[in-house]
């Protein structure tokens, strides 16, 4: 375990931009400093995701060892719902991993193994209250199951995103999917992914020796309580020296190369790792069969929507 900046330097391009269209910036802020004779232009982190990078060289950490967080970040252009929340709290962890690793099999070796804490964690919260466990609200399934984003789309062609989503959580109620980034056959990716962390770019195959591609993706489960898809954690091998570049590429935006940690990463100086974010008030807020993440998490809200909870006996904290 290891701590994790709430701030970091605007200059050093370590903070995540959570998507690669630039519609969700972070909040910064300049710091004066002996009257601005050496002033720092900070932001606050939206994901700790490039900095685990730098921390595990830091920390001297080899291949197999890696690091945990309680991530804490502030995302302000998050529209609020009932599971998105500009205060996001997440278990971040990174590994060093071997370049023979950087495959579809170990990602899914990776996956499977936080399904089963995940899995374990609802045993114990249903050990300690039982009442958690009905018919009406079942628990999670046995196994996880992969799917290429490039897939659901062939099988949901006419869907939007998140119905496609829903529509798929229906029939298989803990997936992992696969290569979000990527742009599909429609013209559009999965969901934006930034060009800078994960590798959507590298070809893969698909069950049944198709191409496909990416070594990242996210874990959703069917949530029986708000009848709607739910995010658990958001994952995957990160970029290399050839893919970092591919990628900054095809957004544009070769002009980070320039940047300390897109240097780190051509020259080899930042190891190869995989890595991600649980969420932290998503997970509680699944297995305590809770409606919304203000019953878990004390944040901002807007008036309106806790109007709309209290109407419906949905207990928001202050």
């Amino acid at each position: 375990m290891v701590q994790v900046p709430l701030i970091v330097d605007a200059e050093s391009g370590v903070n995540d931009m959570l998507d690669r269209d630039g519609s969700r910036t972070p909040i910064q802020f300049h710091i004066a400093n002996d009257h601005d004779q050496h002033p720092i232009d900070a932001q606050v982190v939206q994901a700790a995701t490039k900095w685990k990078r730098f921390a595990v060289k830091q920390f001297g950490m080899g291949v197999g060892e890696g690091l945990c967080t309680d991530m804490r970040a502030v995302r302000k252009d998050y529209f609020l719902d009932h599971d998105h929340s500009v205060y996001v709290d997440q278990w971040d962890w990174e590994r060093v991993i071997t370049p023979d690793q950087r495959n579809l099999e170990y990602l899914k070796q990776t996956v499977r193994a936080i399904w089963r804490v995940l899995r374990g964690a609802e045993q114990l919260a249903n050990g300690l209250y039982p009442q958690l466990h009905t018919d009406r609200y079942p628990g999670l399934p046995e196994e996880i199951e992969f799917f290429h984003a490039e897939e659901i789309l062939e099988r949901y062609p006419d869907l939007p995103r998140k119905q496609r989503e829903t529509a798929i959580l229906q029939e298989h109620p803990a997936i992992f999917i696969i290569g979000i980034g990527w742009t599909l056959a429609d013209g559009y990716p999965h969901e934006m992914r930034a060009a800078d962390y994960d590798d959507w770019v590298t070809e893969t195959a698909a069950a049944d020796g198709r191409p496909m591609h990416g070594l990242n993706g996210d874990i959703l489960v069917w949530n029986p309580v708000t009848r709607r898809r739910h995010e658990l954690t958001s994952m995957g091998i990160r970029v290399n020296a050839e893919t970092l570049r591919r990628q900054l590429e095809l957004t544009g935006q070769l002009d980070w190369l320039e940047l300390p940690y897109h240097r780190g990463i051509v020259s080899g100086e930042l190891p190869l790792t995989i890595g991600g974010g649980i969420g932290q008030s998503r997970t509680q807020m699944l297995l305590l069969k809770k409606a919304h993440l203000g019953e878990v998490s004390v944040t901002v809200w807007p008036e309106v929507l806790k109007e709309m909870c209290d109407t419906k006996g949905i207990h928001v904290l202050e």
